[in-house]
């Protein structure tokens, strides 16, 4: 019957990186530093709210676009961070974490034979909903312009057929993310155009050397706003997602999200109002750490000659890889059977990281001590 299912599904493949960390998770004594996953504890006034909500008996379905106590604090949050400016009646919808979130915006905005600009190295999560979508991926190659999709990278690849510019910053896999002036340029180049924003903000607490400045504060009419607590509050498992968008675009994108999920989870709903009503500030401590860590990281990195790009956010370097002779695949899975330690092929944010591979901070020092250590074993070797 394999031959019934949907050809654009058969297409697409399990994301790299989980491909990659699920062949070598078994291997005996290893270092992982492949998943992008707060090593902290969802804040303990966090959980308690969670558990107090089912001795409540808040266990049913709430409205479709998540309990309006939540909403409210979803907009209070991100205009007292971001300065956003949303209605928690109409223009925020609470979603089974960011991932559903990007899910169903692409699948309202886009259409067959339209294409979406995105960043190449890039989180391996757009490109199936796109091809999903019947939309062409249009990659912009940021390897030679420190990992920035500037204004100028964009421009010579829009076109009549542009439906959508993806903006995730800070990013994933490159922890690189845009100035203000940047996103202004940015912002000037794409107003007035028949062309959406997609700014997935997931990392947008954890900008270590400046403020974020969020495209929706000066481009709402045309942005989509995607943000969420998995970073931000070590709640990867909850799957709580934010999505802002104007009026007349978020009201077709909640059909989607009806149809697909009908509401988050109404416990997490309670620990996300928790979170971002109490906890608004839980995330400056992880930070902190997560500061630390890139300066160690980035010192040893350096010390190895190895060519990187400082990462101001999320936790993630992308390192280019010292020989032109091996794939990033290869490169990494001697890493592992060599040294035990685990990274990611640069492969698996598509071929524009091919020659790099993704390492994340998000592990102790004690780890990544340990992890650094045996990756210059190795490269001392080869």
């Amino acid at each position: 019957m394999e031959h019934l299912v949907n050809p654009k599904v058969k297409s697409i493949e399990i994301s790299g990186i989980r491909k990659f960390f699920n062949m070598v998770s078994d291997t005996k004594d290893m270092i992982s530093l492949t998943i992008g996953q707060p090593d902290f504890s969802t804040p303990t006034h966090v959980k308690e709210a969670a558990k107090l909500a089912i001795d409540e008996d808040y266990t049913s379905y709430t409205h479709n676009a998540g309990d309006l106590k939540l909403r409210a604090a979803a907009t209070n949050f991100v205009k007292e961070k971001y300065q956003l400016d949303y209605d928690e009646s109409t223009e925020v919808i609470v979603t089974s974490g960011a991932s559903e979130a990007i899910d169903i915006t692409l699948r309202t905005i886009l259409d067959e034979n339209c294409e979406v600009i995105l960043p190449g190295p890039v989180y391996p999560g757009y490109e199936p909903i796109i091809h999903l979508c019947g939309a062409t991926p249009v990659y912009a190659d940021i390897t030679r312009n420190q990992f920035k999709m500037t204004a100028s990278v964009i421009l010579p690849l829009i076109n009549e057929n542009t439906r959508a510019i993806i903006l995730p910053y800070p990013s994933n896999p490159t922890g690189v993310s845009l100035s203000k002036g940047e996103i202004e340029e940015i912002a000037h180049l794409i107003r007035g155009k028949d062309i959406f924003i997609v700014a997935d903000e997931i990392y947008s607490e954890l900008s270590f050397d400046s403020q974020h400045f969020s495209i929706g504060s000066i481009l709402k009419e045309q942005t989509i706003v995607i943000n969420g607590l998995s970073k931000s509050h070590a709640m990867t498992g909850w799957r709580i997602g934010l999505l802002f968008a104007p009026e007349k675009i978020a009201k077709h994108i909640i059909k989607v999200h009806q149809y697909n999920v009908t509401c988050a989870s109404s416990i997490s709903q309670m620990a996300a109002l928790q979170a971002l009503t109490k906890g608004i500030d839980d995330a400056l401590p992880m930070k902190e750490e997560y500061k630390k860590r890139r300066d160690y990281v980035f010192q040893r990195l350096k010390a190895m000659n190895l060519e990187v790009v400082k990462p101001n956010g999320a936790f993630y370097f992308f390192v280019k890889i010292p020989s032109k002779q091996i794939s990033s695949f290869d490169f990494c899975l001697q890493l592992v059977k060599q040294s035990g330690v685990a990274v990611v092929p640069g492969s698996a944010f598509s071929s524009y990281g091919e020659g790099y591979f993704r390492l994340s901070f998000a592990y102790s020092m004690t780890t990544l001590e340990e992890g650094l250590n045996r990756l210059a074993s190795f490269l001392e070797k080869q």
